[in-house]
């Protein structure tokens, strides 16, 4: 089996079973919807609030092993719980709050990313919101393949409805033009 993958189910099955509410994001969601690559990591978006991460992290902390010294407070402060699965595989868990994350993790989905492992992943546009607010040159690298893979498919309204407040909030107008040339480039 795929480490990544094993890890991946290990962690969304501990999440299903807490009763907890999350997708796949980042590497594993570019094997669904973008030209597949290696990956060396499971990240997902787990739906936190403000105020309760603690019990989150705490469970979480009860199963898996950190990656940092001080996880708890590395995770209050970045938002992001760094993990390491048995097999090994780092885990990165991000705190998720944002009403834009609510709406990302309702629209997830499940993947057979292979023989009897389904995997449940963010949308293909939300995985486009979030490569695009990252910004960085892998983010761009990964957009261009999951643009081609999913041309005349995507809903580019939801899109950018919902990237272009985030954006706002980094004061960033450049990363939504790039992205609309990009989406423009690639029309069926």
């Amino acid at each position: 089996m795929n480490p990544v993958y094993e890890a991946a189910l290990e962690i969304q099955q501990f999440c299903d079973d807490s009763g907890w509410s999350f997708c796949f994001i980042g590497g594993v969601a570019i094997q669904r919807w973008g030209e597949p690559r290696f990956t060396h990591d499971a990240d997902l978006t787990l739906l936190t609030g403000f105020g309760e991460e603690i019990r989150y992290i705490d469970r979480l902390l009860g199963r898996f092993e950190s990656r940092v010294p001080d996880p708890t407070a590395f995770a209050l402060r970045s938002r992001v719980l760094l993990l390491k699965a048995p097999n090994d595989i780092p885990i990165d868990i991000s705190l998720g709050a944002l009403a834009f994350e609510e709406r990302l993790v309702e629209r997830a989905s499940t993947w057979e990313a292979a023989p009897g492992i389904a995997l449940r992943t963010c949308s293909a546009e939300d995985l486009i919101i979030l490569k695009t607010f990252a910004c960085r040159d892998g983010d761009w690298r990964d957009l261009d393949g999951v643009v081609a893979r999913q041309s005349g498919k995507l809903d580019t309204l939801l899109i950018f409805r919902e990237l272009e407040p985030l954006l706002e909030l980094k004061e960033d107008a450049e990363s939504g033009k790039r992205l609309r040339k990009l989406l423009a480039e690639n029309r069926p």
